[in-house]
């Protein structure tokens, strides 16, 4: 991976890049890239990593005609946390933000992270659950989750929700690859950020997080998986974080 590629204007804030993993995602794709490239500016980069899409996902992606979107099409299906990993290796700049494919962005998103990011190694903000439609479901996933950091934590309840995490670009030295144990690309992210530097969680509702029929997680917070696999998942996680950083 190399260093950022974007240069620096005077009087513009630094180049992100944002990253996304799309997949099937035709249904809601276009409003999240609507609401996440008025808030780009041209130096910025938007990084849409396809896992195999059979429905209309890359057409939509491709008929933004946007010169800031860089559009990459993996040859066989990745799985979502791999689809993550690749959308990353493409990033060029020092400021990162993920983004799913079926939320919403409040305008004021990128700006806030990036001040918070000035003495963070990451950012996690707050986001209002919302329905298909967009309809209310929680005000608050803070609230909904108990987020907050700490490893341990977050190894019992995860609370680092990566369509809410932007972090700077030298997370990526320590954190990439992701080992085949963690069960999703984020709360790998935000204990490998723990471990290494400062990590703020912003009490501001900055996204709609939409949940729905075919969502990659959970919807509200409870997963879906049996304890043993839970408890397996977290076992893995700590090992593999013993394994990347030492046992001193």
């Amino acid at each position: 991976m190399s260093g950022s590629t974007g240069v620096r204007v005077p009087g513009l804030r630094a180049p992100v890049s944002v990253c996304l993993a799309s997949f099937n995602g035709e249904c809601y794709i276009a409003e999240q890239i609507e609401s996440v490239l008025v808030q780009l500016l041209p130096h910025d980069e938007f990084i849409v990593s396809d896992d195999g899409s059979s429905d209309q996902t890359v057409d939509i992606i491709q008929s933004v005609g946007d010169s800031r979107i860089r559009l990459y099409q993996n040859k066989s299906s990745l799985g979502v946390v791999r689809n993550f990993e690749r959308a990353l290796q493409y990033a060029q700049h020092d400021y990162i933000f993920l983004c799913d494919q079926d939320d919403v962005w409040f305008p004021n998103k990128v700006g806030r992270m990036l001040a918070e990011l000035a003495v963070a190694l990451m950012v996690v903000s707050d986001c209002r659950v919302v329905d298909a439609n967009l309809q209310t479901m929680r005000q608050s996933f803070f609230a909904l989750r108990g987020s907050g950091p700490g490893i341990r934590n977050n190894l019992w309840r995860n609370s680092y929700l990566g369509c809410c995490m932007a972090f700077r670009r030298s997370l990526l030295a320590k954190a990439l690859p992701i080992p085949t144990g963690a069960p999703m690309h984020d709360i790998w992210l935000g204990l490998v950020a723990q471990t290494s530097g400062r990590v703020t969680f912003l009490p501001e509702v900055l996204s709609l997080y939409r949940r729905h029929g075919k969502a990659a997680t959970d919807s509200d917070g409870v997963s879906n998986y049996s304890r043993l696999q839970q408890l397996t998942w977290r076992w893995n996680l700590a090992v593999a974080l013993l394994l990347r950083f030492g046992f001193g």
